[in-house]
């Protein structure tokens, strides 16, 4: 028996005291904190290292928002472009290289105005209208007719003239302008004689297109104007094709259709918009340098205005001034609007965005 009165264990040993219990907090004391609940460890002691957070790399590839497109590392932005997008890259890749733009068509306007010039002398047109003029009323319907026949035979040579003089240098300054504004648009350099190396061999068969695409809208218009929309619009993009493509005139063709068809009437307002933008500050540009045809015209309505070597000389320069000035907006709408059609049908804007060194994003995976 123990002195508290409780069996006693085995020999030599002792029972367990109770412990004892923590007493109370007594009134207006603060209880003290809980133990702190031991940590785990592993068999071996070692407590486990942190789990490590996930920090992104500095260095990890951004890449460009879908919505917004690809970024726009030269004249105009990577994605499917609007109407203001189209012009505003136009307008942009003439300041830009404004040198280079200006130049060209410069060099092509002088040319295609002494051709012109050429034409007007060697067909002299003058006469015929002086005759015309002092026939009189007393003149027969035979003479009137002889004369009306030579002066409409004099007008068909030099329209003839002016035509081939001005698909010469439209076909020069399409090329050159192709090449540069497929340099433009992924804003890498490029230099007049760079761009003049990659063009010169492929305008003689660029000519040679030219003129089939204009004879068939001028068949087209003489039969019935509907008609003459239709080819102007469907190949009004084999040239910008046929240029950066590299293939032959026919195959340029083919790809103009393939990329105009579904959008045909949106590819038509385009570039009808970019003709009478052009046609309007053309004239604007001109009317100055054709003031005395005017002054000459409404001074004497009774008399055929005969416009003098001097009027003739002031008319070209007039010329020459608006298209360089307004030539060159054309063809680049015409370029960029077979750009923006490439990126719409065929996503060449990923192409490009490649080219240009911008990461594209992954494509998706197939579940």
């Amino acid at each position: 028996m123990t002195e508290t009165g409780g069996q006693s264990g085995p020999e030599g040993t002792e029972t367990p005291k109770p412990q004892a219990e923590t007493p109370a907090p007594q009134q207006g004391q603060v209880p003290p904190p809980p133990a702190p609940e031991p940590q785990w460890q592993s068999p071996s002691g070692a407590t486990p290292p942190p789990l490590p957070s996930y920090q992104p790399s500095q260095h990890q590839q951004q890449y460009p928002d879908w919505k917004v497109g690809l970024g726009r590392p030269g004249v105009i932005p990577l994605r499917p472009l609007n109407l203001t997008d189209i012009l505003d890259g136009a307008v942009t890749a003439m300041r830009k290289y404004w040198r280079m733009v200006f130049g060209a068509a410069a060099v092509t306007a002088v040319l295609t105005a002494a051709l012109n010039m050429v034409g007007l002398l060697l067909v002299d047109t003058t006469g015929d209208l002086a005759e015309i003029r002092d026939l009189g009323p007393a003149a027969t319907d035979r003479e009137l007719t002889n004369q009306m026949l030579g002066l409409l035979g004099g007008t068909l040579t030099t329209s003839f003239i002016t035509l081939a003089a001005t698909l010469l240098g439209t076909t020069i300054l399409t090329g050159f302008l192709t090449v540069l504004m497929g340099r433009a648009v992924l804003g890498k350099p490029v230099t007049f004689k760079e761009a003049m190396a990659e063009a010169t061999p492929r305008l003689l068969p660029l000519l040679g297109l030219t003129v089939l695409y204009t004879l068939a809208i001028l068949i087209g218009a003489i039969f019935c104007v509907i008609p003459a929309i239709i080819p102007y619009t469907f190949w009004a993009l084999a040239s910008p094709a046929f240029i950066l493509e590299r293939g032959t005139v026919m195959e340029a063709f083919r790809r103009s259709v393939r990329l105009v068809s579904g959008m045909f009437w949106r590819v038509f307002g385009i570039l009808l918009l970019a003709y009478v933008i052009s046609s309007f500050l053309a004239s604007i540009i001109t009317l100055p340098f054709s003031f005395s045809a005017f002054l000459s015209i409404f001074g004497n309505m009774g008399k055929i205005y005969i416009p003098s070597t001097g009027d003739l000389i002031l008319q070209s320069v007039g010329t020459v001034i608006a298209q360089t000035i307004v030539g060159p907006f054309t063809a680049l709408v015409t370029v960029i609007l077979y750009i923006d059609q490439r990126m719409r049908r065929e996503g060449m804007d990923i192409e490009l965005a490649r080219a240009a060194g911008i990461a594209t994003p992954p494509p998706p995976q197939a579940w």
